[in-house]
């Protein structure tokens, strides 16, 4: 993760950490797969923001809109699995960046305090009374089930999904689904990365999920059945909606939600290694490097999915791009959200060793990596940047961390200054930043917190109140601070 850039002065204190979930990768060595990805199956720190760039919400689902063509799934040929260790990452300084002239954005809810004032906030544990361990270790994702229950699932990367409620103190966590015998936890950034429920939940019992799998080496995006009875999910209830092949166990991406349209979004890295060796940030036929758009409930119980006839490369030849793309150019968007009062949907990309970077995502935008890492040329200066889209906001990768974690607009009502303020961290340094952007402009930009936390990421509960899920193994709330 790097460090954030915006047109404006503020310091940033920074701590050192291990980097467990994108390592430095110069030393991997692995042996790519050719057809992985074609295939369906300091001290202190300076943020500084950049000049706006043209932004777009999600479209609202229509009704009558016919999809195209469904398609199939299928795995791309084995390929030899490296683990990546944790690398030590030395104290960085920070930069926030906010991004480049566009159209602007939908008008921003009223806010209940000046634009440009951010208030301070706090991390406390959201459940005290859970024993140390009790939902398991090396957490990747915390979300509310939306059936009114106010009970909430948390990730742990393992392959197991567990439950536990909201509404009263927990004793303890029931287990709701366990994959773990079918996810590949055999790269530091394999496993079960991401689960979204269907918006329809409440009536079909339906989730998503995104997991890694071996032999050969893939990313998985699966449909489950819970049963509310039981009050947990049938493993063998799997249907497989997507596969892509892996070449390298690393950049896998991970994230998967559903947004205002009602479409499934689905991010997916460049494919590991170190630099995007193969191109597929850029190349538009390969799902890799990019956020997926597609339906994967037309059809009824069918496995597979369909492509929404309004995606951005819809009536060009797949030799050229595939249909599934929404956007593109991007390193490994670990974790994205969509902002739920205007529509707009943020993602925290990786950054290779110099920018991490949190962009605004548009209908068939491209967020330049390779050619780009964040604002910068990558490799060659100077670089043809026409065409690719900026970040709203960068900042160093190893000033202050090692890998930014995409996080979301509060809309919740506990912390009202709060309100129109998009929460990210550094996984590494555990600091939490926020930034204010009001019609496609940042209007201000903040270190909000220092923690000892390894933040692998935020998670919303119906409410719109803020979570962070950490490695050591515990979930905690934003609060107000002092």
């Amino acid at each position: 993760m790097r460090s954030l850039l915006i047109f404006m002065t503020v310091p940033v204190v920074l701590a050192a950490c291990t980097n467990v979930l994108d390592p430095a990768e110069s030393p991997v060595d692995v042996t790519p797969s050719p057809a992985a990805g074609s295939t369906r199956v300091a001290a202190s720190a300076t943020p500084t923001v950049l000049p706006p760039s043209a932004t777009a919400t999600v479209p609202v689902r229509a009704t009558a809109t016919a999809p195209s063509v469904p398609r199939a799934t299928a795995t791309a040929p084995p390929t030899a699995t490296v683990p990546v260790p944790p690398t030590a990452v030395a104290p960085p300084t920070a930069t926030v960046v906010v991004s480049p002239t566009q159209a602007p954005a939908p008008t921003s809810p009223a806010i209940p305090v000046p634009g440009n004032v951010i208030p301070p906030i706090a991390v406390v544990p959201a459940f005290p009374s859970l024993n140390d361990g009790a939902l398991g270790r090396r957490l990747l994702y915390f979300a509310e089930v939306p059936d009114g229950s106010r009970r909430a699932v948390v990730v742990e990367q393992a392959g197991r999904v567990r439950l536990l409620s909201l509404a009263s103190p927990p004793s303890g966590a029931e287990l709701f689904l366990d994959i773990s015998d079918r996810v590949s936890t055999q790269g530091n950034e394999e496993g079960l990365l991401g689960l979204a429920f269907d918006p329809d939940y409440a009536h079909n019992g339906r989730f998503y999920v995104h997991y890694s799998a071996t032999n050969p080496r893939r990313s998985v995006i699966s449909r489950f059945v819970a049963d509310a009875a039981a009050g947990r999910a049938d493993p063998a209830s799997e249907q497989v909606v997507l596969e892509v092949g892996q070449p390298f166990s690393n950049h896998n991406g991970g994230m998967i939600d559903f947004g205002p349209d009602g479409y499934l979004y689905v991010a997916l890295g460049d494919g590991g290694s170190g630099g995007d060796p193969q191109g597929n940030g850029q190349n538009l036929a390969t799902l890799l490097g990019s956020i997926l758009r597609i339906d994967p409930g037309r059809g009824g119980a069918r496995q597979g999915y369909s492509v929404p006839n309004d995606n951005p490369f819809v009536g060009r030849p797949a030799t050229e791009a595939l249909t599934e793309i929404w956007a593109y150019g991007f390193r490994n968007p670990f974790r994205f959200s969509f902002d739920r009062s205007t529509g707009e949907l943020w993602a925290g990309d990786v950054g290779q060793n110099a920018w991490e970077e949190v962009n605004v995502v548009t209908k068939g935008g491209n967020y330049g990596w390779n050619v780009m890492e964040g604002a910068h040329c990558y490799r060659s200066t100077p670089c043809d940047m026409s065409g690719l889209i900026p970040p709203v906001v960068e900042y160093p990768t190893r000033e202050p961390g090692c890998a930014v974690t995409g996080g979301y607009v509060y809309r919740g009502a506990s912390i009202p200054g709060l309100a129109g303020v998009y929460l990210y961290a550094d996984f590494c340094s555990g600091i939490i930043w926020g930034l204010r952007r009001i019609d496609g402009r940042v209007v201000a930009a903040r270190q909000l917190l220092d923690t000892d936390l390894q933040i692998s990421s935020f998670g919303q509960d119906l409410a719109g109140e803020l979570y962070i899920t950490a490695f050591d193994g515990r979930v905690y709330r934003i609060a107000g601070g002092r």
